[in-house]
């Protein structure tokens, strides 16, 4: 009888320490909670993204200590990937992500312009404008896009530390970078895509330096981390057009691995992201695209998975603030907005690939 009464003890004292609440902030809506228990039926949200599952481990983790019930189905995919799944989905009438996230910005404000939930996340108040699109995409990160090289095989005083820096060393040296300059493949990653036609628009000599840098012929890739791992293996000398965040977070382990933010303009990526309509788990999905942007998420991202948070308030350096004390007014963050619609016009784009091509075929 006492072993019993001791077992039901432990078993009342689970349930007390139990929160009858979930912890979110004391800041939200007074009736969230209404949403939270939604969620807790669903069960689940399912996430469509282009960030590494190894690095959203700490953010998928968070979350489901935050919400327990709530599991998140993590989907990681390239972001040609991503869009062409996410639309025949769609077109199937199937199911398919409650979440898109994506370092894709042009393709996922495409995505959210026919499929976003319109919501106003209790969040948004602390991001910039530019990273809030009609309460439907939003910004998540804050990522500038760097050049990488190899320390052993590039002498400091070699390190570009500007687009044009980078063009002349190139075409200086050609023999040096025959073969050992790698970008991304334009017309397989939609990142790629994106992140050139925004150093068009931000470089009126962009395909004159483009040619420059080609002159020893350009390896492309699709991925990021491929990329980086030729230049650490010397494979490939140089890499332009890389995520800052991955770079930052293989440099940590990686002695070889060097990073140049150019001086002359700094793009900033924004991963974006939206809940889609009509969606199975919409309670759920609301749940994770708001703790994606609190200041706790926003923590994990920054400090726990190298990747700079789009908040002001972020412990560490690895926020806006943070940045922008190192970077200063070489910072150009990619607004969520229609202008990164203009090059996905089919015919635009098609011109814009012929274009790159002749400028890279040196």
């Amino acid at each position: 009888m006492l072993k019993k009464f001791k077992v039901s003890l432990v078993a009342l004292s689970v349930v007390v320490s139990t929160p009858a609440f979930a912890e979110f902030p004391k800041e939200y809506p007074a009736d969230y909670q209404k949403t939270v228990d939604a969620a807790k039926k669903e069960g689940k949200v399912v996430v469509y993204s282009t960030t590494d599952t190894k690095a959203a481990g700490p953010l998928i983790q968070g979350f489901e200590a935050t919400y327990p019930g709530v599991k998140v189905e993590y989907n990681d995919m390239n972001s040609t990937e991503l869009y062409n799944r996410y639309i025949s989905e769609q077109a199937a009438g199937g199911t398919s992500g409650d979440v898109v996230w994506s370092s894709s910005m042009d393709t996922a404000l495409k995505l959210a312009t026919d499929y976003a939930e319109e919501y106003a996340s209790p969040e948004q108040s602390q991001l910039p404008k530019w990273a809030v699109w009609k309460e439907k995409a939003y910004g998540t990160t804050y990522e500038p896009v760097v050049f990488i090289y190899n320390k052993r095989l590039i002498p400091a005083a070699d390190v570009p530390d500007s687009h044009a820096a980078l063009a002349k060393l190139i075409a200086s040296q050609t023999d040096k970078f025959k073969r050992k300059v790698t970008t991304y493949d334009i017309e397989k990653s939609g990142l790629g895509f994106m992140l050139s036609v925004q150093d068009f628009k931000a470089d009126p000599e962009y395909f004159k330096r483009l040619a420059d840098i080609a002159k020893g012929g350009l390896t492309v890739q699709s991925s990021t981390g491929t990329m980086m791992e030729r230049v650490s293996s010397g494979e490939n000398l140089i890499g332009f057009n890389i995520l800052g965040s991955y770079a930052e977070a293989r440099a940590k382990t990686d002695p070889t691995l060097g990073i140049s933010y150019p001086k002359d303009y700094t793009l900033v990526l924004s991963r974006v992201s939206f809940i889609t309509k009509d969606t199975t788990n919409g309670n759920a999905a609301k749940l994770w695209l708001d703790y994606v942007l609190s200041e706790k998420g926003q923590s994990i991202l920054a400090n726990q998975a190298d990747i700079p948070s789009i908040r002001n308030d972020i412990e560490g350096k690895n926020d806006i603030e943070g940045l922008t004390k190192i970077l200063g007014n070489a910072l150009k963050p990619i607004p969520v907005d229609e202008s990164l619609l203009e090059y996905l016009q089919q015919k635009k784009r098609l011109d814009y690939i012929k274009q790159w091509r002749e400028a890279a075929a040196k």
